[in-house]
């Protein structure tokens, strides 16, 4: 390592730390934009329209969902949402969970639509996956059994 590169990096980092310190960097400042309202909103509908500004989603078959059919602790559920169409971003909604907007994934171009996460379930729901792609909203749905609440139960 050369030491001008050392010393740069070195007085960079301090700075950074200073600044912090200081109160003129927070971590809002640092972190990615939240879409409070919609994960605050209390049905599928509200969140749709919060996060992705509709609520009509056509179906498509496009859109695979991979989770267990029964879901023996709803504190963790596996879930896979894939498509083959050019995906801008894509949504994870269960519709019986206090707070029905589970997570929300903006892909960058030319990245491949496929996000794999664990989510929590509150009891059996419809798991709704939703891709924005070409600035059009598509769906699909899954029924989970949840046998051992996650959500509080």
């Amino acid at each position: 390592m050369k030491r001008r590169t050392f010393l740069k990096g070195t007085v960079a980092g301090g700075m950074i730390g200073v600044a912090a310190s200081a109160g003129l960097l927070t971590p809002r400042m640092v972190l990615a934009a939240w879409p409070k309202s919609a994960f605050d909103a209390k049905s599928v509908d509200d969140a749709m329209d919060a996060l992705l500004g509709s609520t009509s989603a056509a179906n498509s078959s496009d859109i695979k969902i991979k989770a267990p059919d029964i879901a023996e602790n709803g504190a963790v559920v596996p879930i896979t949402v894939s498509t083959s169409m050019p995906a801008e971003s894509i949504s994870v909604l269960i519709e019986k969970n206090p707070s029905p907007l589970a997570c929300s994934f903006a892909l960058g171009d030319h990245t491949i639509g496929f996000v794999s996460t664990r989510v929590k379930m509150g009891k059996t729901s419809d798991l709704i996956a939703v891709v924005k792609s070409g600035g059009k909203l598509f769906s699909a749905k899954k029924t989970v059994k949840v046998t051992i609440g996650g959500c509080g139960g």
